[in-house]
């Protein structure tokens, strides 16, 4: 569907279409989950909690020490770029740890606080504090960079950063046009310029490797953001991970699950095999 179409639906059905709150209907006990689990994580793990790599209050990120030289998996959280707070997520560091990769999450200003473009640049200033940490830290400065739903759209965004080697976008947005004609622009107010610099559909195409996973339990929209990106890095490195049956929320559960398909894929990045590596979940590391 071009956005030439999409523009002729309703306006109430174009809202509906990127709703995934309202769609998914417990997605306020998912999201509970989430909190308690991220809870039950830092009361066990070790944690740098809020290191800061901007002014901005908002500019901190969560560091998970594996005690290895390995990688760090670095995830972006979503909330369509003016919702939702990186604590709410730490609970997906358990997939990296049990297999002894680092792990962090970065978090970064809200719209409409800051402009979409000046949210990418937070995302690749704090890419590079994240390498920097962890090779002061003894760890590897490589990056495995994933981000779900607009953390997907920053990750393919941040994937030509120095460092990151890998990345997978999570439920992401690729393809700004379709957002200009809903709710969400009241606070992202995207230009012309925005959607033809800032989609990663309309940008090169790097040959570092990228999956793109989503649910099939997902909203049409956002299947198709995922798989029309696929498409357009047919050739390139990386491939598509449809996940069956699962939602906008539980989709997070293939990273924090250390057998879960997006963790595999991720290991596969740097050559661990998942099923000698894996130590039982909720293991304290």
């Amino acid at each position: 569907m071009t956005a030439d179409d999409f523009a002729l639906w309703p306006s109430r059905k174009r809202d509906a279409a990127y709703d995934n709150t309202a769609a998914v209907l417990d997605s306020g006990r998912q999201l509970a989950g989430f909190e308690s689990r991220s809870l039950a994580l830092v009361s066990k793990a070790v944690c740098w909690k809020d290191v800061r790599y901007g002014p901005a209050e908002r500019q901190v990120f969560d560091y998970f020490p594996a005690g290895t030289r390995a990688p760090t998996v670095l995830f972006i959280h979503g909330g369509y770029w003016q919702m939702r707070h990186k604590d709410t997520f730490r609970f997906v560091a358990n997939g990296p740890l049990a297999h002894g990769i680092n792990a962090a999450l970065i978090g970064y200003t809200l719209a409409p606080q800051a402009s979409l473009r000046a949210i990418v640049d937070e995302v690749v200033q704090g890419v590079e504090a994240v390498r920097a940490f962890a090779r002061g830290h003894g760890a590897s400065d490589d990056i495995l960079l994933c981000g779900w739903s607009a953390g997907g759209h920053l990750t393919a965004m941040g994937l030509a950063c120095d460092g990151v080697v890998a990345g997978v976008g999570i439920s992401g947005i690729y393809d700004l046009a379709p957002l200009r004609m809903t709710y969400l622009n009241r606070a992202l107010q995207l230009s012309d310029e925005d959607v033809r610099t800032l989609s990663p559909i309309s940008l090169p195409r790097t040959d570092k490797a990228f999956w793109t996973a989503f649910g099939t339990g997902e909203l049409p929209q956002l299947q198709a953001q995922s798989l029309a990106f696929s498409a357009y890095r047919a050739g390139f490195p990386g491939g598509t991970l449809a996940i069956e049956d699962a939602d906008h929320f539980s989709i997070l559960d293939e990273l924090a699950d250390p057998d879960g398909a997006v963790m595999r894929t991720l290991c596969n990045c740097i050559g661990i095999s998942v099923e000698h590596q894996v130590t039982p979940r909720g293991a304290p590391h």
